[in-house]
C-alpha cells in the first residue's frame, strides 16, 4: 500500500479491548497512550483554511485523526468540505464518507458556495462514498472495506467521515464507544491519509457523553460553538488539543460566506462552557 494492512486490522480488533480497559483507568499521561511511537510533531498538512492553519502551527499534523464537534447548522460539512476542495485545487485526492448526506442534495449544497463536487469528481479527485454504520462495524471486525480499497488504489491523502455520531450511537456505552474509536482510528492511521471527523454534538451540552468517549482517541478536537446572541446566532471556534502541537487556546469568530468559512483575525474574549 502503501501495503495492505488487513493482518494488522484484524489483529488491532482482538487487541482493542485490552487498550480500551487500559485507556478506562488511565492517568492524565495515558491519554499519549497511542502515540508513543509515533513522531507527533512530524509533518503538516495545511487546510488552506482562511486563518486556521496559522492557528495550528501551519496545518494539521500529516496522518492525523482529527474530531471536529459542533451542533446542528454550526458549518461543520462546510469546514470538512473545504478541507477537501483546498486540496484537491492543488491535486489531493480527496474521499468523503457520509452515514447520513444523500449524494445529490449534497452536491447541490455545496455548489452554492461554488464548489463543483462532481466536475473533481470527473477528475478523478473526489470520491463520494454512502456508507452505513454497520458497515464500519463490520470493517472493523474484518478489516479493509470499501473504504480502504478507495484509498489504496486512487490515493487518497484526505478524508471526511461525517459524521461519526452514527456510529457511536451503535455502542450502548462510553466503553464501547471507545473500544471501537480505538479501533476505527489506528485503522484510518495505517491508511497513511489525514482524517477529520465531525460529530454533531452541542459542545456546550453539560450531558453529552460521545466526545467524551472519543477524546482521548484522536489527535485533535476543533470545537464550533453556535450560540444565539440578540437576535441571530454567531459561529465560534475554538481548538481544545491537538497533539504535537503549540496551538491558540483562544475563541475565534469565523462567518460562512460565498466561497466558505473564514475565521476572523480578532479572537473574543467570551467563555463557552
Amino acid at each position: 500500500m502503501k501495503k495492505s494492512m488487513r493482518h494488522k486490522h484484524n489483529r488491532a480488533g482482538h487487541e482493542v479491548k485490552h487498550h480500551a480497559a487500559h485507556i478506562t483507568h488511565a492517568s492524565h499521561a495515558g491519554k499519549h497512550l497511542h502515540f508513543a511511537h509515533r513522531d507527533v510533531i512530524g509533518k503538516r498538512v495545511q487546510t488552506w483554511i482562511p486563518q486556521f492553519d496559522h492557528l495550528i502551527q501551519g496545518g494539521f499534523v500529516k496522518d492525523s485523526t482529527n474530531l471536529l464537534v459542533g451542533g446542528s447548522g454550526s458549518g461543520k460539512s462546510i469546514f470538512a468540505t473545504q478541507f477537501l476542495v483546498e486540496a484537491m485545487n492543488r491535486g489531493e485526492k480527496g474521499l468523503y464518507v457520509t452515514f447520513e448526506e444523500k449524494k445529490k442534495q449534497f452536491y447541490e449544497n455545496m455548489l452554492s458556495l461554488g464548489w463543483d463536487l462532481a466536475d473533481y469528481e470527473k477528475k478523478g479527485l473526489f470520491t463520494f462514498l454512502e456508507y452505513t454504520p454497520i458497515k464500519v462495524k463490520t470493517m472493523l471486525e474484518e478489516g479493509g472495506g470499501s473504504i480502504e480499497s478507495i484509498i489504496v488504489n486512487k490515493k487518497v491523502s484526505r478524508m471526511v467521515i461525517d459524521s461519526i455520531t452514527s456510529f457511536a450511537l451503535l455502542f450502548s456505552d462510553e466503553l464501547s464507544q471507545r473500544e471501537a474509536a480505538l479501533a476505527l482510528f489506528s485503522m484510518i492511521r495505517d491508511w497513511d491519509c489525514t482524517s477529520l471527523l465531525t460529530l454533531e454534538e452541542d459542545p456546550l451540552d453539560k450531558n453529552k457523553s460521545t466526545s467524551n468517549a472519543l477524546e482521548f482517541e484522536v489527535d485533535s478536537i476543533i470545537t464550533i460553538y453556535y450560540v444565539r446572541e440578540a437576535r441571530e446566532r454567531q459561529r465560534y471556534l475554538e481548538i481544545l488539543k491537538m497533539r504535537g502541537t503549540n496551538h491558540s487556546n483562544k475563541v475565534y469568530p469565523f462567518s460562512i460566506g460565498k466561497k466558505g468559512l473564514v475565521i476572523r483575525n480578532s479572537p473574543v474574549s467570551r467563555v463557552f462552557g
